[in-house]
This record gives structure tokens, sequence and C-alpha cells, in this order.
């Protein structure tokens, strides 16, 4: 089963609001670089990264976060606080991995990915 990004981000993005998360953002873009959700809890600015795959055949979702997306989301993030004038000393990465199969939706949150 296929599952479009948008589809998984507003996944992710339910998903996080049913946690308490408060979503400030989706779909962030800066130049080249772009951030999927900017998140806050408990005075914790979260910038997550939203990987969604209609199977698990060649590898999990969260599997699939190269170095260079990585280095991109940081910048991102780092241009979004300066934008808002955040001065946030807590800030975290996380990955929310959607996998959409014949059995329905698995949502795995890794907090802290990277």
């Amino acid at each position: 089963m296929k599952i479009s990004g948008k589809e998984g981000e507003e996944i992710a993005a339910k998903y996080l609001e049913g946690k308490g998360y408060q979503i400030l953002a989706r779909n962030y873009r800066v130049k080249r670089q772009e951030i999927d959700i900017i998140a806050h809890e408990k005075d914790i600015y979260i910038f997550v990264e939203v990987k969604s795959r209609g199977s698990s055949d060649f590898g999990f979702p969260e599997d699939f976060l190269s170095p260079q997306q990585e280095g991109r989301i940081r910048s991102a993030a780092t241009y979004y606080l300066n934008e808002h004038s955040i001065s946030a000393k807590d800030i975290r990465f996380d990955i929310v991995s959607i996998l959409k199969n014949k059995d329905g939706v698995e949502i795995e949150h890794f907090e802290d990915a990277f």
C-alpha cells in the first residue's frame, strides 16, 4: 500500500497532538531545506522528520534519513529559531516513522533521533 508524504505528515501531526505536543509549523521551508513538523512541548522545541513507507520490504522508514538530510534539518532549525527570536536551550530532533500496510498504520516515534 502506498502512502504519500503528505498523508504521512498528517498522521504524524495528529499523533503528536494526541501526545500533547503543540504544532507550531508544518512543512517549514528555507532555501533548499525543509522541516516536516515543528512542535513545542514542555519548553522543548522539537524538529520532526516524518518518514513514511508502504512496506518494510526494503527497510524501515526511519532508516532512510541521510547525514545530508540531518544537516539540512539542523540548519533549517537554526534559521527558524533565529527568525522567531527564540533562544531555546532545549531543542530536539525526532523522527516519526509511518508504516502503512494491509493491517493498518504503524507509528513509531524516535525522540532525540539525531
